[in-house]
């Protein structure tokens, strides 16, 4: 599967975007406030934003729980049920750019677009090439079970399980080999 430049940046996006959400009680939201929402926007290079506000925090979050949802569909029908319903909110007006240094690529926003409503646009889109492309299974869910992060499955053959194979793999890796070890010593 071809994935352009845009549609990788776009990817990671919501990749992060869903992963900012609090999992439990316990866990910390990602985007507390405007500060944090304006350092996310930096961080990911989401360009022709303005001025952020609470106004702007609280629609991200809104949509960022709705991107979840893609992740947690249990078929491409599901998940495509869900994209359409993000980019028309979003009322998408695909239109080539280059800037930044990029070549041509399309940004799916409108000018002036909300900071949510781009990202429902871009974020969509590079989400919906997945499920047009047969290949929707590829969003998923970390297999982890203390780990419920997002993530897109690039590899291959389709096979990767963990969102990062350093942390929650190798954790899991090594607790099933120490068992394996106490359960030989007997």
């Amino acid at each position: 599967m071809l994935i352009t430049h845009d549609t990788r940046c776009a990817l990671d996006t919501v990749v992060d975007l869903v992963n900012s959400a609090p999992e439990d009680d316990t866990t910390p939201e990602g985007l507390p406030d405007v500060a944090a929402l304006k350092e996310f926007v930096r961080q990911h290079e989401v360009s022709e934003v303005g001025v952020l506000t609470e106004f702007d925090l609280t629609a991200v979050r809104r949509i960022r729980g709705r991107f979840a949802s893609v992740f947690a569909a249990p078929d491409a029908r599901a998940a495509a049920m869900l994209i359409n319903e993000l980019i028309a909110a979003a009322g998408t007006t695909p239109r080539l750019t280059d800037h930044d240094g990029y070549d041509w690529h399309v940004h799916y926003f409108a000018p002036g677009a909300s900071v949510a409503d781009h990202l429902a646009a871009d974020c969509g889109m590079a989400l919906a090439f997945f499920v047009v492309a047969g290949e929707q299974e590829r969003l998923r869910r970390c297999e982890a079970p203390d780990c419920r992060h997002a993530f897109v499955d690039l590899s291959r053959n389709r096979s990767r399980r963990y969102c990062d194979s350093r942390t929650c793999g190798n954790r899991l890796h090594v607790a099933a080999y120490r068992a394996r070890r106490k359960e030989a010593a007997g």
